[in-house]
Order: C-alpha cells, then structure tokens, then sequence
C-alpha cells in the first residue's frame, strides 16, 4: 500500500512538472518493479512489453490507415472531397463551412486519424473560408471540429486501439459508432449554421442602428 502511495505521488509530482505522461508512467512502473523485483527483471520485463507492442498484428493497422490518408492527401482526393461537399452543401448559409465538416468527415472515415484530417482539411479548406471573409478563428475552429470526426467515424485508430487493449469486438466499435458520427456532423453543421446566423442577424441590427 504504501509503495503504490509512493508511485502515485511520484507520477503525479512527474506531470505536474511538465515531463509527459508516458515518460512518467514508464518511470513509475519500470522503477517501481524494479524496487521490488530487482533491475533486471524489470530492464527483462520493459523488453519483452515493448515486442509485445510492436509485434501485435492488431496495431498493423494502424500505420495502414494513415498510409491511406497519405495516398489520398498526395493524389488530391482531399480536393476533390471538399469540391463534393461544397457542390452539395455550398448553397446553405454557411457552406463553405458545411462543406469543410462534412469533407473532414468524409476524409475521416478513410484515414481514420483526426491529426490527418486536421491538417489535411486545414491545407484546403481554410483558404477557401478566408477567401468568402470567414473570421480566422471560425474557420480555425470549424477544421478543428470536423478533425474530431475521425475518433467516432470508422475505421477509426482510436477506437482499434481500444478493442485491442480492452479486447472488444472491433468490427461492433465500428458499427456502434456510425450513427453517433453522423450526429455530430449534423450537429456541428448546425452550430455553424447557428453562428453565421447570429453574427448576419448582428451585423444588420447594428447597421439599422447607425444609419436610422
């Protein structure tokens, strides 16, 4: 009991000192074995976690799904996935912003990574929504929002990684997570309807007011 205080308390003075979270794990529990096993059994039992990992044929398809996005990216299926969403939804108030989350989505459920989709969708769509005079941290905000899509939407990494680790049905966290992708893109599409809303609405009232 009182060593696991100990780990505790030194895992917790580790982050609050800035060293990250895996560092301080790694030193908590290699140092922690090694207190009460001896150096070697731990230097041996790090070793074989570290194989474990790396050779584990769940893991292998992870690097395949950013290789994807990678292949999409460089052959410019991203352009052509915000050109899709921009024809169907560009109509709407807001489009460009539709556009950008949907496209995001679209994008996420081939890559399955939200960092890939983030940085893809920010490289095409961002100066399309500076281009329509969309505030910087809108448009910010909008590929950020649609980024998160490729935790929910399958194939998603995260939620392989967690089937593996937890050894859930992996092919059951896919399907249970299509509907509630589906939601959030509507949801988010409907916040940014929501904003250019407000602030069109806003900029009217205040025009009436200055030039009444």
């Amino acid at each position: 009991m009182t060593g696991a205080l100990i780990g505790f308390g030194v895992l917790f003075a580790l982050t609050f000192i800035g060293v990250p979270l895996v560092a301080s794990l790694l030193v908590v529990g290699f140092g922690g074995f090694a207190v009460y096993r001896g150096f070697g059994a731990a230097e041996a039992v790090i070793g074989q976690q570290f194989y474990d990992a790396m050779s584990s044929y769940g893991f292998s398809v992870i690097p395949l799904f950013v290789l994807m996005g990678a292949f999409i990216q460089r052959g410019g299926l991203a352009d052509d996935l915000f050109a899709l969403a921009r024809a169907c939804l560009g109509h709407l108030r807001g489009g460009i912003a539709h556009a950008t989350i949907g496209a995001s989505g679209a994008f996420a459920a081939v890559c399955g990574s939200s960092v890939a989709a983030a940085a893809t969708m920010s490289r095409v769509a961002i100066p399309q929504l500076k281009r329509y005079n969309y505030e910087v941290g809108f448009a910010g905000g909008t590929v950020a929002a649609g980024g998160t899509l490729g935790i929910l939407i399958p194939p998603s990494v995260p939620l392989v990684i967690f089937g593996i680790l937890t050894e859930t049905d992996i092919a059951a966290l896919f399907m249970a997570g299509i509907l509630p992708g589906i939601l959030l893109t509507l949801f988010y599409m409907m916040t940014a309807w929501l904003m250019v809303f407000r602030k069109r609405c806003f900029a009217r009232t205040l025009t009436k007011h200055l030039f009444a």
